[in-house]
């Protein structure tokens, strides 16, 4: 199971949010490229990025930042914020990001997105950010009526590396992860599932692996790593073992 750290952008700074709530932003380093090389250097094999002002605004903001990183460490990048249309998504790509996660796009431009995953086969995740079960969209300011499980179903068998799901009410509260739910998706769907909000402790790494098996292929962890409540190599040793 792979553990991808986060960095999180907000102008310009490594922040984590509390439940998706931009005015409730802690800053963890004001320098988001050292951070990088810190967690490649953790041995980290792969790190999850988002521009925060990017999802929010519709277009990506903190490209200078993000572009730094990519040419600043050799692990392979998976990025999402702001990224609505292809011209978007193939410079991404061409500079070096190895992932593009979709998120608003899958509801607000679902041929894109399709068109996405068919031109770049392993490198498209889907992010479905759920609110109590319904999908959130433009980062996690409007919720969109629609179930998270029956977005998820319209891109099975597309050509998507992951779905991403997200349970906003626990990302960032440090309250532990929703592993019934992550677990209730991953077994509807063929398509591998990325858990992710409130990861807290090593406990929760080790539930989510014993449910490897459900289709869950890795976790994204962001405030237990930077306030030392998870430490790094025991984390990658008891998801790699």
């Amino acid at each position: 199971m792979i553990l991808f750290p986060a960095i999180d952008l907000k102008d310009g700074l490594c922040v984590r949010l509390l439940r998706g709530d931009m005015q409730q932003a802690t800053i963890f380093n004001p320098d988001p490229i050292r951070q990088a090389e810190d967690f490649e250097t953790a041995g980290f094999q792969w790190l999850h990025m988002v521009d925060l002002n990017g999802a929010v605004e519709g277009k990506p903001v903190n490209t200078e930042i993000v572009s730094k990183v990519v040419s600043s460490v050799d692990i392979p990048i998976q990025l999402g914020g702001g990224i609505r249309n292809k011209k978007t998504l193939e410079h991404w790509i061409n500079i070096g990001v190895n992932r593009i996660v979709l998120g608003t796009a899958a509801l607000s431009d679902p041929e894109f997105v399709f068109q996405a995953c068919a031109d770049f086969p392993g490198k498209i995740v889907i992010a479905i950010d759920a609110r109590d079960g319904m999908v959130a969209i433009d980062g996690w300011t409007k919720d969109s009526g629609v179930r998270a499980l029956d977005l998820a179903l319209r891109f099975e068998d597309k050509g998507a590396a992951a779905i991403l799901f997200t349970d906003i009410n626990r990302d960032g509260a440090m309250g532990g992860v929703n592993i019934e739910a992550t677990v209730d998706l991953a077994f509807s769907l063929t398509t591998p599932v990325i858990a992710s909000g409130g990861v807290s402790s090593l406990n929760d790494l080790k539930e989510l692996k014993e449910k490897a098996t459900a289709g869950i292929q890795g976790v994204i962890c962001g405030r237990a790593l930077y306030d030392g409540r998870i430490e790094p190599s025991d984390a990658i040793a008891l998801l790699r073992d």
